[in-house]
């Protein structure tokens, strides 16, 4: 598990969110673009590890990450989120890598992926589920943790953190990725084949009588009924 340079590039990244007992998020940085991104780490109930949308960070955080749990899964939830999984698969590599279906063949391209979304086992704190409405091309996390129930998403759901320049919030306006969680244009096109029941997919999570957390991979945590709030917004933008 080297943490030689040439192969584990680290960008800039925020610390270590320890969310729950079995859930952690990190926030970290993109290459020439100024949107952040978010990995999920998630506690199975034998203790092995499920990352979602990897991000290589620091090797006092890698360490802190490998002594919680054993790295088994690795999610490439979208072919945007695959930029790291290479480079976890060559440090872990009994990593069992799995996509959504429609992901599947664009993600293979870069690491070897063993199966889909419905091939992840059966778990008593994480289960995967695949979204009505986008043809196979992004599912959601569900965690259950001693608070509560966590829904991770991927790029169905936006809802950035304001950028500090007024050239960037004019970007982020005209291109309507925020203010506010949403699901965005490009998504529209590139995602969405069926408005109305991604809506009833976003509705139905802001239902969940035990939800805590709302994590979306751009990029801010919602907790509390914030989380239903921020999944019923951004289903009335569709």
């Amino acid at each position: 598990m080297s943490d030689d340079a040439s192969t584990w590039k680290v960008l800039p990244h925020d610390p270590i969110e320890k969310l729950a007992e079995n859930l952690w998020r990190v926030v970290g940085t993109l290459p020439h673009f100024s949107l952040r991104r978010v990995m999920t780490v998630a506690r199975m109930g034998d203790g092995r590890l499920v990352i979602h949308s990897a991000i290589a960070l620091d090797p006092e955080a890698m360490r802190e990450i490998e002594a919680w749990g054993e790295p088994a899964f690795l999610l490439i939830p979208h072919t945007r989120h695959r930029m790291d999984a290479p480079r976890y698969k060559q440090r872990y590599p009994g990593l069992r890598v799995l996509a959504p279906k429609a992901v599947f063949h664009a993600a293979a391209k870069v690491v070897p992926v063993e199966g889909t979304y419905e091939d992840f086992p059966a778990d008593e704190a994480i289960r995967l589920e695949m979204l009505r409405g986008v043809d196979q091309a992004e599912g959601a996390m569900i965690v259950r943790s001693a608070d509560g129930v966590t829904v991770v998403l991927n790029e169905v759901v936006f809802d950035l953190t304001p950028p500090q320049s007024l050239a960037a919030r004019v970007v982020m306006h005209v291109a309507r990725l925020g203010p506010g969680p949403r699901v965005t244009p490009v998504v529209k096109v590139e995602l969405v084949r069926d408005r109305g029941a991604l809506r009833e997919e976003l509705l139905r999570y802001a239902a969940l009588p035990e939800l805590v957390r709302l994590i979306v991979s751009h990029d801010k945590l919602s907790t509390g009924s914030a989380a239903a709030a921020a999944l019923r917004q951004a289903a009335s933008t569709l």
